[in-house]
């Protein structure tokens, strides 16, 4: 164990403009004891992964209401795995049709977090389902 703090990356894939919920999350995370780094508006799936690995993140948050979730999300996830990263655990949240979740979650995807969503359930999973030891 490495005795620093979880850290987490939240990122906004795609074109989408709103990123009110990715900063009220992310407050949230660093109120909660998360080390949290938040990549601002309209990243590539690339920037996101190598963001992930040059910040070595132990949680990648993605935030995503362009409703291009099924393209941008399981890319984000093949780019990690192309990459060897397999010890993030990756959620998502946003604007997400149920029916959309079971592949998303078949990708890879840990969890996804609807609208109204309470910061203190993503909190909580995140700390039950951590994959890496601090």
């Amino acid at each position: 164990m490495s005795g620093r703090r979880v850290r987490v990356l939240v990122a906004k894939p795609g074109l989408d403009s709103h990123d009110r919920g990715a900063k009220i999350i992310a407050a949230a995370l660093r109120d909660a004891g998360f080390e949290v780094i938040y990549t601002g508006l309209r990243q590539t799936p690339e920037q996101i992964v190598e963001t992930v690995i040059q910040e070595d993140v132990d949680v990648l948050c993605l935030s995503i209401l362009s409703g291009a979730h099924m393209t941008l999300l399981p890319r984000v996830m093949e780019l990690l795995r192309k990459n060897g990263v397999d010890d993030v655990l990756v959620i998502a949240g946003g604007i997400i049709p149920d029916e959309d979740v079971p592949k998303l979650k078949e990708v890879g995807i840990a969890e996804v977090f609807g609208p109204g969503t309470m910061t203190e359930e993503v909190i909580g999973f995140i700390k039950r389902n951590i994959k890496r030891q601090r």
